[in-house]
Formats: C-alpha cells, structure tokens, sequence
C-alpha cells in the first residue's frame, strides 16, 4: 500500500526542540510522575481506601508512543495503589517503582539498571519531590497545574492539565525533537495494528 503524503499538524519553537533533544545521544528514557501529572492530582478515598484514579487515553498513547519511537518510559511515583499499577501494566511499562519516598534514589537505581546518565533523560514532574529529578534531566516538562516551584524549574510547562493530556505533550515534543514524531504518525496512517 502507498503512503499518503501528509504533514503534522503539531508544531513546537525551534528553540524547545532544540533543547528537548538532549545532549550526547540524545533523550533515551523519560521518567513520569503519576499523581498530578498522569493524573489530575485528585484521589478519590472511599470507607474502604482508595477506590479509583482517572488516566487520559491520550496520555496513555503518548507513553505507548514513547517506547515504539526508542524513548525508554519510567514511572516513579510517591504512592503506590492498585489502579496506578494496573494502568502502568496495561500500558506495558516495564520499569516502574510505587511508593517511593526518595525519588532521585530510585531513578539513578533504574538509570544505573538502563547504563543512562541524566543527560539521557527527560522528567516530567508537578510538586516538590520531582524537583531532585527535574533539576538534574536535560529536559524537565510540568503541566499547566503544576506548583509554582515545578513550573519554574521546567523547561516547558504544558499547555494541558496534568491527567488531561499533558504527558501526550511532552511525549509529542520528545519524540519531535528526536525525529520520530512524523514516521509514528505515517504508520498510524497506513494501519493501527503496531505488529505486536
């Protein structure tokens, strides 16, 4: 079957794409937080505990997107509950810590596992316990609704809420400033079945 010619609609400044791409080798993984970020930060607590979280299936895509494009995708979140372990399994993400109180501990743990060094790395975080993390990425995105401090060490910050489609932003930019971006979208063109 012939392709169909076709331009992204999608577009980011030259400068973002510039430093989106990272040094060296370029962005090999990026390290999500959940709560806030594939989240709307909300968590709904019932007599029982907590009973659910809302994800975006475009979050979920982008993330999907992400590791088909060669950009490996991490989750490192502070809580751990069945319904995050769940998404992140349905997503097939394979590297994953719940529950984690020291967040750059547990990422040089998975990087030192992956043989990445930080200038390899992407992070997109919302409050106080990513800013170890995005203080040492090449390239640190929050969404709209992240607290101040986040927003002010973020190379960008979304235009979508967290849990709203703001990790597909970071993940489209990612995978633009790596060149990926228009072959992916072709290939969702031509078919959705990835194969797999």
């Amino acid at each position: 079957m012939a392709s169909i010619p076709f331009a992204p609609a999608l577009a980011f400044a030259p400068e973002l794409l510039l430093k989106a791409q990272g040094a060296g080798t370029g962005v090999r993984a990026a390290i999500f937080d959940v709560d806030g970020v594939l989240t709307d930060g909300r968590i709904y607590i019932g007599e029982s505990g907590e009973a659910f979280k809302a994800f975006s299936t475009l979050d979920g895509h982008g993330l999907k997107l992400l590791a088909q494009g060669g950009i490996v995708p991490i989750v490192i979140t502070g809580r751990d509950s069945p319904a995050v372990r769940r998404r992140v399994a349905d997503l097939g993400i394979v590297h994953a810590m719940y529950g984690v109180h020291d967040k750059l501990a547990a990422a040089n743990g998975v990087l030192a596992a992956l043989q990445l060094a930080w200038h390899s790395v992407a992070v997109m975080g919302d409050d106080w316990p990513d800013l170890p993390l995005m203080t040492r990425a090449t390239f640190a995105c929050a969404p709209a609704n992240a607290h101040a401090e986040a927003k002010a060490v973020a190379h960008h910050v979304t235009a979508a809420a967290g849990g709203h489609g703001a990790a597909r932003e970071c993940c489209d930019l990612l995978l633009m400033a790596a060149g990926r971006y228009a072959s992916l979208l072709q290939g969702h063109l031509v078919t959705l079945d990835d194969g797999q």
